[in-house]
């Protein structure tokens, strides 16, 4: 029934721009108290894909102590991130860094518009997908639940989308569905659900509405304990998306008996 990582049936990996992802749940390095607590909530988690920022993480210098000596790229894949970059120059520049750097061509991209609420700047988001796409990129950007957005970054190139489920590291859980719901109905690539997770229930219900992937960090790192909502988060992600598989019932306003009575005497 399930992979080797305990993630689900290998005949249900997601695929994007033909990469093969094992786990659908993706999960972030940043607020750990050390590298190895950070290494240890990782293999809990089950994920094979982890996001790096690479404006706050050495990935780059491999001459000092490296967040890729704690991860070991041959087993996971990395996807450097933007994150912390305001400007779409900045964001332009980090990625192509992380290029050069030989990590990857897959960038999760951020512009970041607000530095109190850290939702994103949509309109520099989007001349930065269009810009990093035609250079070959693998884009993957964060944006907000806004369906009328995601179908235009759709349209400049990118690879997925990642709309916020809450303001990142706020832990509100999934606040408006029915925009999820619509992004899930209009654009024909991957919804990776990224910020705003608060806890393995939020991460459940990302999944059961269709959403192909979740990206958690803060609601993992900032835990009392980390490893263990790492794991909790793994059989959510499962849950979540055997259940979006399976068909839920619909929903009624009275009861209906479980035992019919039909034909009984």
């Amino acid at each position: 029934m399930q992979g080797s990582k305990g993630v689900r049936n290998m005949d249900d990996n997601l695929i994007i721009r033909g990469i093969e992802f094992e786990s659908r749940l993706w999960v972030g390095t940043g607020k750990y108290k050390d590298f190895n607590e950070t290494k240890m909530a990782i293999e809990a988690s089950g994920a094979d894909v982890v996001t790096v920022a690479v404006r706050r993480v050495n990935i780059i210098d491999r001459k000092s102590e490296n967040l890729l000596d704690y991860i070991d790229p041959g087993k996971y894949k990395i996807l450097p991130n933007t994150a912390g970059c305001y400007t779409v120059e900045d964001a332009l520049r980090y990625a192509r860094l992380a290029r050069e750097a030989g990590i990857s061509d897959l960038i999760k991209l951020e512009v970041i518009g607000d530095e109190k609420t850290l939702f994103p700047d949509t309109w520099g988001l989007l001349q930065a997908t269009e810009i990093l796409a035609k250079e070959g990129f693998i884009v993957l950007p964060y944006t907000n639940d806004d369906p009328i957005m995601a179908k235009r970054l759709a349209d400049a190139g990118a690879a997925a989308i990642m709309p916020l489920g809450a303001p990142i590291g706020s832990g509100l859980g999934i606040r408006n569905p029915y925009n999820l719901k619509i992004i899930l109905e209009t654009v024909k690539l991957p919804i990776v659900v990224d910020a705003g997770v608060g806890t393995a229930s939020d991460a459940a219900i990302a999944m059961e509405l269709g959403c192909d992937a979740v990206l958690i960090n803060t609601a993992i790192a900032g835990a009392k304990d980390p490893i263990a909502m790492a794991e909790a988060m793994k059989h959510a992600v499962i849950a979540g998306r055997l259940a979006y598989k399976a068909g839920r019932i619909p929903k009624k306003l009275y009861a209906t008996a479980s035992s019919p009575i039909e034909g009984m005497l």
